[in-house]
């Protein structure tokens, strides 16, 4: 899907006031960052390494892995391009809602593609699948798969992969990430990203964990130099700083709980919860696509229009945790939408 994503405000003339349709922390990238990155300009004089292997060192330092058990790429959506590439045909299932670049990314590549409900994942069931993708927590919805849920579904599936996507891993304190089990399951590949809790994407920057022989799988289908030479130096940056680069993960929580409570007061609404920053609602009256026409044209507030998720509805939007001050401008204009005549 080339269009329809978050963060699509340079498609519309209006001032953006403020960007709820993008679930990257508002608070930019880590202090140090571009003072570093910037002082690597002369790395672009020359090709990067083909498949940044000193990053994918660091990283496998990182996460007591091997360096052939990481796998650097330029985002998370180049890897889901990647995992479909390698397992091209295959029957797959997607756990619903979703990121629609999985099952894009499996039409392209011919898989057999069915869809299963995310509330049917905490039943241990055998899968008729080769490949399950599984966001963890979910994009649009913030849900998690429990630790215990997960290993039931590694045991109970062995010659199913198991692809979980933990680009939002750093914004939840209800599950840590399933990087222990690699350990144990040679049916699991996680999906990683930089760009969200460092506020990079437009750099793109992300990677793959899994064994070796399952990231050997990938890399034969992998175009040499997709990470390019500033972004590896941020990465570097990133993992040499990690401890004191990560986002307020506490402190967005506890502003989203602020934020969906007030929403919730609002009878015109439907706001579901969830264990991340960001969260679905739904519309009691109208679209939410004529709700973000209306909040752009009338406030120059930007959400997104959650309605290409599949399982979703016409009347489903996702929203992000800004800053609070933000956050009142939202509630304000939703109040004034909801007052509208019908």
């Amino acid at each position: 899907m080339l269009h329809g994503h978050g963060d699509d405000g340079y498609q519309h003339a209006h001032h953006i006031v403020a960007d709820f349709s993008t679930n990257v922390w508002y608070g930019g990238e880590p202090t140090g960052l571009k003072d570093y990155v910037f002082s690597q300009w002369a790395t672009v004089n020359r090709y990067p390494e083909v498949l940044t292997e000193s990053l994918a060192e660091r990283v496998a330092r990182q996460h007591n892995l091997l360096p052939g058990q990481v796998l650097m790429s330029s985002g998370t959506t180049e890897s889901i391009y990647l995992v479909a590439q390698a397992w091209a045909g295959r029957r797959t299932t997607i756990v619903t809602p979703a990121f629609a670049e999985y099952e894009d990314a499996a039409r392209l590549h011919g898989h057999q593609i069915t869809f299963l409900a995310w509330e049917q994942l905490a039943q241990p069931q055998p899968l008729a699948a080769d490949v399950v993708f599984i966001c963890n927590p979910n994009n649009p919805t913030g849900s998690v798969l429990r630790e215990s849920a997960l290993v039931a579904l590694l045991a109970g599936n062995p010659g199913t992969m198991f692809v979980l996507d933990e680009a939002f891993i750093e914004f939840t304190t209800s599950i840590a990430t399933a990087r222990p089990l690699l350990a144990r399951f040679d049916n699991l590949l996680l999906l990683r990203s930089l760009t969200k809790a460092y506020a990079i994407p437009g750099l793109r920057l992300g990677y793959v964990l899994a064994s070796e022989r399952l990231i050997a799988q990938l890399t034969q289908g992998k175009a040499p130099w997709t990470v390019n030479a500033l972004a590896a130096a941020a990465g570097h940056f990133l993992f040499e700083h990690f401890d004191a680069v990560q986002p307020p993960t506490a402190l967005l929580l506890a502003d989203r709980a602020a934020f969906t409570a007030q929403l919730s007061e609002n009878e015109g609404l439907e706001i579901m919860p969830s264990h991340t920053h960001y969260f679905v609602g739904a519309l009691r009256r109208g679209t939410a696509a004529e709700l973000k026409r209306w909040l752009l044209a009338q406030h120059g507030l930007l959400i997104r229009d959650a309605a290409n998720f599949r399982g979703l509805t016409p009347a489903h939007f996702r929203l992000c945790t800004r800053p609070p001050a933000d956050n009142q401008l939202l509630i304000n204009a939703l109040r004034e939408w909801t007052d509208l005549p019908a």
